[in-house]
């Protein structure tokens, strides 16, 4: 193990059910949504059809789930992180999720923002695997778009 993991490690117990943000707003615009339709092949007419997602519950069309979950990456990017903890860091790789809910949709136009809170960081040799769990909110909504644990893992030099 390196210095640097085991100091970051340290601080990452100090900070463990801290919570973090909220991040930056950003708009999810029609457009991005049609270009995730686009990308993923997933042209579900209430994601792309104005008209006729009016006909749905949901009053027009809302963004892919996916899209709202793949958005973590800029939402989190955007949300302080103690400088200490990235001390050392080689790099960082998505390990993965442990759970991800979508609670409420996400409408075109809308904007969100994220928050995080540390769950656990665990030692792995010169790596860290740090677990946020990640709040989407939707601005004027009460619920989440959604709420995911995310893993990453940070490899120290």
């Amino acid at each position: 193990m390196s210095d640097a993991a085991a100091a970051a490690h340290a601080k990452f117990q100090e900070l463990i059910g801290q919570e973090s943000g909220p991040g930056e707003w950003f708009e999810v615009s029609q457009e991005r949504i049609n270009d995730f339709a686009d990308v993923t092949v997933d042209h579900q007419f209430i994601h792309i059809d104005p008209e006729a997602a009016k006909a749905t519950p949901f009053g027009g069309t809302i963004a892919h789930g996916f899209l709202t979950l793949s958005l973590l990456t800029h939402l989190g990017s955007s949300i302080k992180q103690d400088p200490e903890t990235f001390k050392g860091v080689a790099m960082g790789i998505n390990y993965g999720f442990d759970k991800v809910r979508f609670i409420a949709p996400v409408p075109s136009g809308s904007r969100v923002r994220a928050t995080a809170v540390l769950k656990d960081a665990a030692l792995k040799g010169n790596a860290i695997d740090v677990t946020r769990t990640y709040t989407v909110e939707i601005e004027g909504t009460d619920k989440p778009a959604l709420v995911a644990d995310w893993i990453t893992r940070l490899v120290y030099g």
